[in-house]
């Protein structure tokens, strides 16, 4: 017995101190050995979920919940649901975190006033936002600050300010939003707040800044997640958060190769765990994909994306698009901005202008242009900015008013590269090179072209290289296999290799399987011997068509 007091005594200050994997296996080896009080069983759902071990969490903290009832502790019972509601909730299973509120709710019922009313004020509001932006999450937020003063509860004063930041930010109030998210994290970063719950404030804010563009706040933000989630021993479940939304970060500033071996491992990672962001890493894996062009690749994420519930647009389109299935890309699109509300089409709008425009449909186009102008002048952030100037500039290139056009084009250019946007950049010098040449400007055009052209040999991205370079590659090569050939030939290793492209050696190995089938040779010296005959480079060394 005294060696059981004491594994538990050790587990017990393993997880007040956040060592979650020692609280974890101290806890269920005490399990094991001897049966654990409903506290204890709680510290290790807890401790279980913090490692990842979902299951056995929901399953341990649903136990633990009915011995609270059944040994007649309802007020822990009720904050056993309310935690249950959230973990269902961080999983995107709503319809399950809303029965676990009920559950809350009828025990509280019966119970006087205490702040275990604001946490379900909160998870209630929260669970209805996803479903309607309008619910009640304003009056939630007034009432959750009343509770905040009566009770001297600093997590209701945050949550309070969540709901209510995040309805700012729907109705156009960015500056007001934003300044009330910040707010609400201080009694995060001075650990007032339980951590399940500050670990989803802090999702929240990301979230609310990667959906307006804000880049350099959701920056610092997942800066100060990291930070936060250091103070835990070991991996934990938000740190796996914080690599999703850094590797989005990176995605834009183009380190394509970095990004896209670790976001496919790190949202697989995050499957069961928080689905809403595992959802947003397949999407981005897509992405990558798509512009480095994968196509198989790209599909097989966003349908991954999507069975997660991340509805894979605009990607998917513009995927489709590129295909030549107008007809189904359009479609796409176009079903997906009738279910969403003005902000959450904003991410959609450019694309849809430039498939429009593809299609001949001017009208549609010049009406989810200035939808896209309307939504930024209301929200008014830089990248809102930028994404309404570039679809401004493709519909007046479209109608040849190239004078136009130009002054809009380094308005959106200076927005992409303050946001550090490479491939956003690349695409307006694009759309500035036709511009100058509609001009009858054909020097400038090409330094443009030129100019676009590196940027995209920098980034990896095959599609819009082989737009400049039509010229197929010998054997029947993809663009990706011919990079891998030409540093094979070059005398690198797989390894060698792997280190250049950011890929797996695994992956190097698949190349060269099906370089080997399309040659016709066995050997590595073979392939060589024929890329040297060939005088292949790789795709990111080949000219433009026209002058650069």
């Amino acid at each position: 017995m005294d060696n059981f007091n004491a594994l538990l005594d050790t587990a017990r200050a393993a997880y007040a101190r956040g060592d979650w994997y020692a609280a974890h296996r101290d806890l269920a080896h005490a399990k094991e050995l001897s049966g654990l009080s409903a506290q204890d069983l709680g510290l290790l759902g807890s401790a279980a979920w913090w490692v990842g071990e979902v299951r056995e969490s929901l399953s341990l903290s649903e136990v633990v919940y009915h011995r609270f009832l059944d040994d007649g502790e309802p007020a822990e019972a009720a904050m056993k649901a309310l935690n249950l509601g959230l973990l269902w909730f961080i999983r995107g299973d709503l319809v399950i975190a809303s029965g676990w509120a009920s559950r809350a709710r009828r025990i509280l019922a019966d119970m006087p006033e205490g702040p275990a009313q604001g946490y379900l004020l909160y998870l209630d509001a929260s669970i209805a936002f996803d479903f309607s932006p309008d619910g009640p999450a304003a009056q939630a937020a007034a009432r959750l600050q009343e509770l905040a003063r009566r009770h001297r509860a600093p997590e209701l004063t945050s949550f309070g300010l969540v709901l209510s930041g995040l309805v700012d930010l729907r109705a156009g109030r960015t500056a007001s939003g934003f300044a009330q998210l910040d707010e609400a994290m201080l009694p995060v970063l001075a650990g007032m707040i339980p951590p399940e719950w500050a670990g989803d404030i802090y999702c929240t804010v990301i979230h609310a800044c990667h959906e307006l563009g804000d880049l350099p706040r959701m920056s610092a933000w997942t800066r100060a997640t990291e930070q936060w989630c250091q103070q835990f021993h070991g991996e934990v479940v938000y740190s796996g958060i914080c690599r999703i939304h850094r590797l989005q970060l990176l995605s834009v500033e183009g380190r394509w190769g970095e990004a896209e071996e670790a976001i496919e491992r790190s949202g697989a990672e995050l499957v069961g765990r928080n689905n809403w962001v595992a959802g947003e890493a397949f999407y981005q894996l897509g992405e990558l994909r798509r512009l480095r062009g994968d196509t198989g690749g790209a599909q097989a994420a966003y349908a991954r994306a999507r069975e997660l519930g991340t509805e894979p647009q605009p990607g998917e389109s513009l995927l489709q698009q590129a295909a030549g299935h107008s007809d189904a890309a359009w479609a796409g699109l176009c079903s997906a901005l009738s279910g969403r509300d003005r902000l959450a089409c904003a991410r959609l709008l450019e694309s849809a202008v430039c498939i429009a425009l593809a299609r001949g449909l001017r009208d549609e186009a010049e009406r989810f242009c200035t939808q896209l102008e309307e939504t930024a002048a209301e929200f008014g952030t830089a990248c809102f900015r930028a994404w309404a100037g570039h679809a401004r500039a493709e519909v007046l290139i479209d109608a040849a008013d190239f004078a136009h056009a130009l002054p809009v084009l380094q308005s959106a250019a200076a927005g992409y590269r303050a946001l550090q946007a490479r491939y956003e950049t690349a695409r307006l010098y694009e759309l500035s090179a036709r511009a100058h040449r509609g001009m009858s400007q054909p020097a400038v055009a090409d330094a443009d072209e030129a100019t676009a052209l590196a940027i995209y040999r920098e980034l990896g991205a095959a599609p819009d290289i082989r737009r400049f370079d039509r010229t197929p590659l010998p054997g029947g090569l993809t663009e990706r296999e011919a990079v891998v050939l030409a540093l094979i030939a070059s005398g690198a290793s797989n390894k060698d290799t792997a280190q250049t492209l950011f890929i797996s050696q695994k992956t190097v190995g698949r190349h060269l399987a099906n370089i080997f089938a399309k040659l016709g040779v066995s050997s590595r010296t073979a392939a060589a011997a024929w890329a040297h005959e060939h005088g292949l480079q790789s795709a990111g060394a080949r000219r433009p068509a026209g002058p650069a």
